[in-house]
């Protein structure tokens, strides 16, 4: 099993549409990046972690084939509108794609999308189906060995919700979160992986800034931290000199293997 960050920018990339890279040197590739998106990829299954608006650029550059389920985090824009991408995988294959969410983002993605969940005519089909996920109960990627368990939990990102999911109990990613509550730092400690949000160096209400993300990992203590949701503000280079050996910040395909 493959764990592939197909992008680790932050809401407008880097660098913006409008070419600003703020800190980051041009001349550095792991600077570019896309907007958060993460694929879950076994012999059997490929399942997403959110359609970020550039996902049709990353399923290119990955030649990803086949999309099995989608996992989603929250509603935001830089996580869900690349949603009407996926409609070429229900082209391949005339069966709908399944897609998980919380109430919250399962009501703006049928309120926003609703093309994608209802049929309206025969040669516009219904191209997802979407599921509601109980937080009580785990999600499952399949592999030809095991099913792998994928444990969703609520993290606090602002003023909404959003769900990590934790790997087998090896990985988390959090791409997006102010805080996490007392009751789940549990789920979270000793993991081999931990890839966590870290928006820039200054405080910010909805994502942990690098203090918030470095004193964390150092509470839970995973074996290596991987810093995600990179803003124009956080050069590779400047910031890898900066972190602890364990740290290293996302690029664009990093890829672990579980």
């Amino acid at each position: 099993m493959k764990f592939i960050i197909l992008g680790c920018g932050s809401s407008m990339g880097v660098p913006r549409p409008d070419g600003f890279f703020g800190n980051c040197d041009p001349n550095e590739k792991k600077n570019y990046r896309t907007r958060c998106s993460a694929l879950i990829k076994t012999d059997k299954e490929n399942v997403l972690i959110d359609t970020s608006p550039d996902l049709r650029q990353q399923l290119l550059r990955h030649k990803i084939r086949k999309i099995n389920k989608v996992f989603y985090s929250h509603m935001h824009a830089d996580q869900t509108h690349g949603i009407n991408d996926l409609r070429s995988f229900y082209i391949n294959n005339k069966k709908p794609i399944e897609v998980f969410a919380d109430k919250s983002t399962s009501e703006y993605l049928k309120y926003n999308f609703s093309y994608c969940f209802k049929s309206y005519s025969k040669e516009y089909p219904a191209t997802l189906n979407l599921n509601m996920i109980n937080k009580k109960n785990d999600l499952f990627v399949t592999s030809s060995l095991k099913k792998i368990n994928v444990k969703p939990v609520s993290v606090t990102h602002g003023n909404v919700n959003s769900i990590c999911y934790i790997i087998n109990r090896e990985l988390a990613y959090i791409s997006d979160v102010s805080d996490i509550l007392k009751k789940d730092l549990k789920y979270f400690k000793n993991l081999k992986y931990l890839i966590i949000d870290c928006l820039w160096y200054n405080f910010h209400p909805s994502h942990l800034n690098l203090e918030k993300s470095l004193n964390l990992i150092n509470y839970l203590k995973p074996k290596k931290a991987i810093l995600t949701n990179l803003s124009p503000e956080l050069d590779y280079k400047v910031l890898k000199k900066l972190i602890p050996k364990n740290v290293i910040p996302a690029h664009d395909g990093l890829t672990i293997k579980l």
